[in-house]
């Protein structure tokens, strides 16, 4: 018996059979201690793989409170009942990955963003299925090479289809109109414009500027505290796709909006379907000026950032 076949033979006896250790001991004449490494040697090797599934349950009176108020297409609330702000980022994700996957069809176009939320919703999609999908990054990378950016995210999501994806290699931003020019021109950098044209889905996190959030470590390699601050007196409250916009959900005229290396923010307002997926109240005035703004038109939160928004508009 190789490696392998005895990690998973151990484990069948744990797990399956619900065999104690002593008893698996004495089955292949082992030691105790032994068995003990050779479970956790099977969870280290991927042999076992552990889920929880927590109930989460979702507060229905809120989501139709939001719907109503904003005209949403969709809405799904979590009960955070008390969770740590970790484990209701964790239930968030899952609402939108189970959404998610519940609209993907064979000829979905879908585009995204980046960001902590869409790392974990991407993270927990489970695909029954093989599907022609194509995966679009919708801008420039934020912090290349990092989990959580969008050329990656793209990857990972048409990986679990087994579809296609196609990224942007580029920044986010450029200060040179002559590179964004040169960059948008690109022939790989236009297919995939193009592409995101075409989107029939869209999910995106919803950023915000408030002063605990800001500046953070993905937008310091390109705005410096002062653009941040300049940004809030002009009124800033969030960003959605990279578009900074105030608390009514209008857009600001600034000149860091055309330096953006990606799709403009017209294909979030054309396309059918747009997830608007984040947690935590410190994003509520961002999620109610992307709600005024109608820049999403499905929204996937927590109860207590959706009580703080429906507070914020009455």
């Amino acid at each position: 018996m190789d490696e392998l076949e005895l990690l998973s033979e151990v484990a069948k006896m744990y797990y399956v059979q619900n065999l104690t250790q002593n008893e698996i001991a004495k089955a292949i004449h082992t030691s105790r201690s032994t068995v003990s490494r050779l479970l956790q040697e099977a969870r280290d090797k991927g042999v076992v793989e552990i889920t929880i599934h927590y109930p989460w349950d979702r507060a229905l009176a809120i989501e139709q409170r939001l719907q109503q108020q904003f005209d949403l297409k969709d809405v799904r609330v979590l009960e955070t009942r008390g969770r740590s702000e970790e484990e209701t980022l964790r239930g968030v994700a899952l609402l939108a990955a189970r959404y998610l996957s519940s609209i993907i069809t064979e000829d979905t176009v879908l585009g995204m963003s980046w960001g902590r939320m869409i790392y974990h919703t991407v993270q927990l999609i489970k695909a029954n299925r093989d599907m022609e999908i194509k995966v679009v990054q919708l801008f420039g990378a934020a912090i290349p090479n990092n989990k959580i950016d969008g050329l990656e995210l793209v990857r990972q999501l048409a990986s679990k289809y087994n579809g296609q994806y196609y990224s942007i290699h580029a920044p986010l931003f450029v200060e040179n109109q002559e590179v964004k020019q040169s960059l948008m021109q690109n022939p790989h950098i236009k297919e995939t414009l193009a592409l995101a044209q075409q989107a029939t889905i869209i999910m995106t996190g919803i950023g915000s500027l408030e002063s605990q959030l800001a500046p953070s470590q993905t937008w310091l390699g390109f705005l410096s505290p002062a653009v941040i601050h300049q940004l809030k007196v002009q009124g800033a409250v969030g960003h959605i796709c990279a578009h900074h916009y105030d608390i009514n959900g209008q857009i600001l005229d600034i000149d860091l909006h055309q330096g953006i290396v990606g799709a403009g923010l017209d294909i979030i307002h054309k396309a059918p379907q747009v997830l608007g997926v984040a947690s935590g109240k410190e994003k509520a005035r961002a999620m109610l000026g992307a709600l005024r703004g109608k820049h999403i038109n499905i929204l996937i939160t927590d109860d207590i950032t959706a009580q703080k928004v429906l507070q914020l508009h009455t």
